[in-house]
């Protein structure tokens, strides 16, 4: 009220019009504070939407650096793989550690650069390999392969992997480009481990380095488990 006194307000003026001019002023305060936060709230969002989207480009190119998805083209890992099936693979164990024999990798190829491949690590750096009528030897003894279903029908004179060398082979092994077609694979090749199956749902489970990939599933797991 003391803002309408200051404009020399006659005393002759009649109590409604002052009343007008209180009212009038009282809404323009309002409006200028309802304005002021909705233009807070509308930053507030704002700043959370820009929050929410650089986090999330964060955690996934970390995500990135550990692990990645990658999808099964072909057939040259069945029974144990099949085409279109996805897999998350480990991009740090390898950091850690050494290949193993039995590993499930995916690595780029030394015949296709640029592309993916998934194989089974058969020999490690210094191994000596052989394949005899389809019979893998390492270091001239039989390969126990319980995972391999479907065995080759050739044979390879013996090749040793050299420092930082593998020898890898497809399960399926007549309908695999592998070692035994364009040699040995270097480690640095390798993107990482194939470590888990998450599409489709009837494959879920953990890939196994000596074992059938259908006996670490979570369906195998459950029938046993449920009499």
């Amino acid at each position: 009220m003391s803002s309408l006194f200051d404009k020399n307000v006659s005393t002759d003026t009649p109590v409604e019009t002052l009343l007008e001019g209180l009212e009038a002023e009282t809404t323009e305060d309002e409006f200028e504070e309802k304005a002021s936060i909705n233009w807070d709230v509308i930053k507030s969002v704002l700043r959370e939407i820009v929050e929410t989207i650089f986090l999330t480009v964060v955690i996934f190119f970390l995500i990135q650096t550990v692990v990645r998805n990658f999808r099964v083209v072909g057939t040259s890992m069945e029974p144990n793989l099949h085409d279109s099936q996805y897999l998350i693979v480990d991009k740090v164990s390898y950091r850690l550690g050494e290949p193993q024999r039995g590993d499930v990798i995916v690595f780029e190829p030394p015949n296709r650069p640029g592309e993916d491949y998934v194989k089974r690590v058969v020999a490690t750096p210094g191994e000596l390999v052989e394949i005899r009528n389809g019979q893998v030897l390492i270091n001239n003894q039989l390969l126990d392969e319980p995972y391999v279903v479907y065995p080759g029908s050739y044979s390879m004179s013996p090749r040793r992997a050299g420092p930082g060398e593998l020898f890898v082979l497809g399960d399926n092994r007549n309908s695999s480009s592998d070692s035994h077609n364009w040699g040995m694979l270097d480690e640095d090749k390798v993107v990482g481990k194939a470590w888990l199956s998450y599409w489709p749902p009837s494959h879920w489970g953990v890939i196994p380095r000596d074992a059938p990939t259908a006996s670490a599933t979570v369906g195998h797991l459950l029938e046993n488990l449920i009499p």
